[in-house]
């Protein structure tokens, strides 16, 4: 009891220390209350933004070497673009005054602390929900790495993070149609994977399969990424960066402790699960325990938790997760055998899993007793596809009108790094277009040196 009562007094003083003066003064429960929700959602906001450190990651050991410093840029301009698409006109749509159910219209330019601005003014819930925004519009790098060009893949992301994904967003969290019909996505298996996944489709399929990706019969080449290690090392920083995901879309600490528990323990397990039944399944009809395919069964199964971490139980979890686990598999060979080429499987992933996560809401018994039904959930998902894919491919129309979506094949088969970027994206890797110049130039020197001086062709 001695020790109980010490640990208490000393969390106290170490608050009251790291508050300072004026926090010693003015201390109040619910002050102390308030800043706890304050360090949860921030430190879960900064996990969520590390994902986007994870997706880099997965993305480039999974493709080639060549194009790695494309995927950085890709990534790196998910975050940037869209942290001032969001704030700028992204949040206002997501959260502002509602317009029939369907967007918001006020809060643009969010101001932390302003009583017109979204979100009741609060930076830290803002900075969270924006991380997600970004999130959204990450998930489509990898579906179309290796050929896109680096112009046009900024204006997908701009108009994923400022306008596709605040509206979809606005319907369930905003308070928008779907929420008043009773539709319920805890974390975003739909508002955000399931947003992601359809973009991610519908470039992939506008896109077209890489450059040896398949034989005139139909038949397929494998085209390996550079490094396993790193794309697993990526796995592992999503997994991580799923508890600030998750857990964090409590959106306070305050009064959510077992709330927060019952969250980030179906989150292990359902990405446990997906895991080995991803290993399992592509053991058996392959002949080999991929890795690749276990970890993209590590996030299926990740993504099928997200919608209802806080409903499923023990077992729900486990067997969403197991359900995951397969599918991302079977999902991931069905589109390769259709010939859309995503070198990471993105489309399975956070599109086929999200749809699975997002249905199965109806089916906890947690979620019956709450009244969320499979109907409910099924029209949510129906919307979401249908309004994603209808933008989405008219941007992605227009795009290629204007900029064009497609590098071209010199510029594809030499690797996107040199001519996009004008880098390596490793020290040591010569990119294939300047080894071609130069033995061009000596061939060349060796022409002019053998033209004017005869005795070097007896050399």
């Amino acid at each position: 009891m001695k020790r109980k009562i010490l640990g208490v007094a000393g969390g106290v003083l170490l608050l009251l220390a790291l508050g300072g003066p004026a926090m010693a003064q003015d201390t109040t429960i619910e002050s102390l209350a308030y800043d706890l929700d304050v360090v949860w959602v921030g430190l879960a906001a900064a996990l969520v933004f590390f994902m986007q450190a994870g997706f880099a990651l997965v993305e480039t050991g999974f493709t080639r070497a060549k194009n790695s410093a494309n995927i950085g840029a890709k990534n790196l301009a998910d975050m940037a673009i869209g942290g001032v698409a969001y704030w700028a006109i992204g949040g206002a749509l997501a959260y502002g005054a509602t317009s029939g159910g369907l967007l918001g219209t006020s809060g643009f330019f969010f101001e932390p602390g302003a009583e017109s601005s979204v979100l009741g003014g609060d930076g830290v819930q803002f900075i969270f929900q924006l991380v997600f925004a970004a999130t959204a519009a990450t998930i489509v790098s990898g579906a179309v790495a290796e050929r896109m060009n680096f112009v046009g893949y900024l204006v997908i992301s701009l108009a994923i993070t400022g306008f596709i994904y605040p509206i979809v967003s606005h319907w369930q969290w905003g308070g928008g149609w779907l929420s008043e019909m009773g539709y319920y996505d805890f974390a975003g298996s739909s508002i955000v994977h399931l947003t992601g996944g359809v973009a991610a489709l519908v470039g992939a399929a506008m896109l077209g399969p890489r450059i040896g990706r398949y034989n005139a019969d139909g038949s397929k080449n494998p085209i390996p990424g550079h490094s396993v290690p790193l794309g697993l090392i990526g796995v592992f920083v999503l997994w991580l960066g799923w508890f600030g995901f998750n857990g964090g879309s409590t959106l306070a600490a305050n009064g959510q402790g077992a709330v927060i528990g019952h969250v980030l323990f179906t989150t292990v397990l359902a990405g446990a699960t997906g895991g080995v039944l991803a290993f399992a399944t592509v053991w058996i009809t392959s002949g080999k325990p991929d890795p690749i395919m276990a970890g993209n069964g590590v996030l299926a199964g990740l993504v099928g938790i997200t919608a209802g971490p806080d409903l499923a139980g023990s077992v729900g979890a486990f067997v969403v997760g197991a359900i995951c686990g397969v599918v991302v598999v079977a999902s991931t060979l069905f589109f390769e055998r259709v010939r859309v080429d995503d070198p990471v499987g993105a489309i399975s992933v956070h599109g086929t899993c999200g749809i699975i996560g997002t249905l199965a809401v109806g089916f906890y018994a947690a979620g019956r007793e709450a009244g969320f039904s499979l109907g409910t959930q099924a029209i949510g998902v129906v919307a979401i596809i249908g309004f994603v894919g209808i933008v989405t491919a008219a941007l992605f129309f227009v795009v290629d009108k204007i900029f064009g979506l497609r590098v071209s094949s010199q510029i594809e088969l030499e690797g996107l790094d040199w001519h996009e970027h004008g880098v390596e994206g490793y020290a040591d890797d010569i990119p294939v277009v300047a080894r071609m110049l130069a033995d061009r130039k000596e061939e060349a020197d060796a022409a002019s040196v053998g033209a004017s001086d005869p005795s070097v062709l007896n050399a």
